[in-house]
């Protein structure tokens, strides 16, 4: 009988200890789609049949509703994967925005999205993707085209979703779609001055989540964040952003280390393709293998299964990771 009982209790210990396995593939997020050999790579070695591929960005600018930076393609952007259009819509262009321009948009991006899949022979599933950082103001607009995105389109629409729309539910709404995307990263804004990391502060992003099990719409797959940058900030504490920096990239003869992920210019030049001036100080923000599990484990807890999307595929930032 004890040794059924030791038995039992190492099975349970066994059991517990296991990781779950997420399948992950990659949101893309350029502009002029194109895949270097090391993108490739990584690439081929994801368990989800699925790139997330920005298509464009839709803005009101004069009041009127534009495209922005729509893609091109290379001809080194070869996949098996299926791409799911993703396109990012300011909350600006829900402002004020009427039922007639909200049908004008939905037919709009449907229709963008089509031409640009055919020009460059995209083999797309049937989901569109929009990213929107939607307000109480503007919920009830948004959600009345995504509606119609879906009819427009005859595809299934998702939408991303982020931390604080999770925590002020009630004042955000809930989006009229079957599936989300959580958006684990923006914690913070990386232009006030701060201590925190503003792309993942593990305590604020549990803070925020804390009821996520009480969402109601159960399809949730998770966002998590690889990319890197650089917050430059000058003498009258104005900040800038510099993408794709790395601890690495402070090792310099030029700077002065203040910390493991700070240092000051000591040379007026240009470094990273930025003229910096003496004295301006540089904070390197990225995040770790450890802070990216911690955020699992927790979500694991709350979401009962999910896919993991990382932002974002680029070599910059895939080349030393372990998925």
């Amino acid at each position: 009988m004890k040794v059924l009982k030791i038995l039992f209790i190492f099975f349970l210990l066994v059991s517990c200890s296991k990781k779950e396995h997420h399948p992950y593939t990659f949101y893309y997020w350029k502009t002029n789609l194109k895949l270097n050999q090391e993108e490739k790579k990584v690439l081929e070695h994801t368990s989800v049949p699925y790139l997330y591929t920005r298509f464009f960005d839709v803005d009101k600018i004069g009041g009127k509703f534009q495209p922005v930076a729509v893609i091109t393609k290379d001809q080194s952007f070869e996949t098996d994967k299926q791409i799911v259009p993703t396109i990012f819509l300011t909350n600006q262009t829900l402002l004020n925005i009427s039922p007639e321009e909200i049908k004008f948009l939905a037919e709009s991006i449907h229709h963008l999205v089509q031409r640009k899949a055919e020009e460059y022979h995209l083999k797309i599933n049937n989901e569109i993707q929009i990213d929107c950082d939607w307000t109480a103001g503007t919920r009830n607009d948004y959600f009345t085209f995504l509606k119609e995105l879906k009819r427009v389109s005859g595809k299934n629409i998702t939408c991303t979703l982020r931390l604080h729309q999770v925590k002020d539910k009630k004042k955000t709404g809930i989006p009229p779609v079957e599936k989300v995307y959580l958006m684990c990263y923006s914690t913070s804004s990386p232009l006030e001055k701060s201590d925190k990391n503003s792309i993942l502060d593990v305590a604020v992003l549990k803070s925020y989540l804390s009821r996520m099990e009480d969402y109601p719409i159960k399809t949730i797959e998770v966002a998590l964040p690889i990319y890197s940058w650089g917050i430059v900030t000058n003498h009258l504490e104005k900040h800038k952003l510099i993408n794709a920096l790395s601890k690495k990239d402070l090792q310099n003869e030029h700077f002065k280390k203040i910390s493991e992920n700070e240092a000051e210019v000591l040379k007026d030049g240009f470094y990273f393709g930025s003229y910096l001036n003496k004295g301006f100080k540089i904070k390197v923000e990225e995040i770790s293998s450890e802070q990216l599990e911690d955020v699992i484990h927790f979500l694991e807890k709350k979401i009962p299964h999910f896919n993991i999307i990382y932002y974002q595929l680029d070599s910059k930032f895939v080349i030393d990771r372990k998925f």
